[in-house]
């Protein structure tokens, strides 16, 4: 098997050289679970999100400014989020997002998930940690 073909998932892992591996952890879909994080303190226009979000989502990279109106979009769509346009602020108007109760669950329940898999993460760095097997 080639060293490409044994690359798993989008950025998940790569070989960097003869048996040796890059190896990225993260979480499918954090970027969601920002947003909402940050529609929770206060309604924010897709520029304020894509601002904000790396500071939450710093293993994610910088969020894509397509992608992240997409996300938007689909968020609306399921009644996550709301919106609506602002033509009294300086510039041009600017839709501004809003949490709704729904997506107030939401959030709710990705921090119980991810609460759920530090948990995972946690004992899988401590059995790491203590060197068993070596």
């Amino acid at each position: 098997m080639r060293p490409n073909q044994m690359w798993r998932g989008p950025r998940c892992r790569w070989p960097v050289g003869p048996g040796h591996w890059g190896v990225r952890a993260r979480v499918e879909r954090f970027v969601e679970p920002c947003l909402l994080l940050l529609l929770r303190e206060r309604p924010m226009h897709g520029y304020d999100l894509l601002e904000n979000c790396p500071e939450l989502a710093a293993g994610e990279g910088r969020v894509d400014l397509g992608n992240l109106y997409r996300i938007l979009r689909g968020l609306e769509e399921e009644g996550i989020v709301t919106s609506e346009w602002l033509a009294d602020v300086p510039g041009p108007a600017k839709r501004v997002y809003q949490l709704t109760d729904s997506g107030r669950r939401l959030l709710d329940r990705w921090a119980e998930a991810l609460r759920e898999t530090q948990g995972v993460i946690d004992a899988f760095v401590k059995r790491y940690e203590r060197g068993e097997g070596r």
